[in-house]
């Protein structure tokens, strides 16, 4: 099994307008190693978690896809992230992972209710996992994390990810349920979340994470605006499992 070099961003998000996030990721990616497997972007990485559903959501193969793909081929890359997206009389937020060659989605499960998400969004209702690399990676977001048998390992992938706009007020549970999530389900578990401030007042501290099989932290961004990349090890992840 291959190693797997995997970026992650952590940024503030401007708030609905998805043409200057769009502009600020790309001066980011600018930063990022140009042998990276994978590259991934928090939840809602063009708008912010906005409920203004309908207004923000595009079309599937819309820009923000158009855009993904350019980057997916320029840098022979896997790029993933959430975007809204309407699908004829629904909005769904939706993780789109894109290969250079392929195109793949995975629409949120868990609706944060509390945030009154469930009621400008439809649910997805299918667990996805896709190929990449000799890695067969777990598409999830955000409210996902708090569901673990959604996310127990059936023996079907080897890294789970996790896009989030989680606020500050909860990073506790965020970076241990993140570990968790790694040890209970032998596998290896990244989530990336937003810092900053969004447009209801929200605060987020980051604390992306790449976590280890085993619960060790190989990449800890805390609250620091940018970058990182860390290398998955294929072989160490297969030996801890035997």
């Amino acid at each position: 099994m291959r190693d797997l070099k995997v970026s992650v961003i952590q940024c503030e998000l401007i708030w609905e307008e998805p043409a200057e996030n769009r502009q600020q990721i790309q001066h980011l990616l600018a930063t990022l190693p140009a042998d990276s497997d994978l590259i991934i972007l928090p939840e809602m990485f063009t708008t912010g978690f906005s409920m203004n559903a309908l207004a923000n959501a595009e079309p599937p193969g819309g820009p923000t896809e158009v855009w993904l793909r350019r980057i997916a081929h320029d840098r022979q890359c896997a790029v993933a992230g959430s975007i809204a997206v309407r699908v004829e009389d629904a909005v769904y937020n939706r993780l789109l992972f894109v290969t250079p060659e392929a195109g793949y989605h995975y629409d949120k499960r868990h609706l944060f209710r509390m945030g009154g998400e469930h009621k400008r969004y439809r649910f997805g209702d299918q667990r996805v996992v896709v190929p990449w690399r000799d890695w067969r990676v777990n598409l999830q977001i955000c409210y996902d994390l708090r569901f673990p048998v959604f996310s127990r390992n059936r023996g079907d992938y080897d890294l789970i990810l996790y896009v989030a706009n989680w606020p500050e007020v909860r990073r506790h549970h965020w970076r241990q349920l993140l570990i968790a999530r790694a040890i209970e389900n032998q596998a290896c578990v990244i989530g990336v979340n937003r810092i900053g401030r969004d447009g209801n007042g929200l605060d987020y501290s980051g604390d992306s994470l790449v976590v280890a099989a085993d619960g060790e932290l190989l990449l800890d961004m805390e609250q620091r605006p940018g970058t990182g990349t860390v290398t998955l090890n294929g072989d160490a992840l297969q030996g801890y499992r035997e």
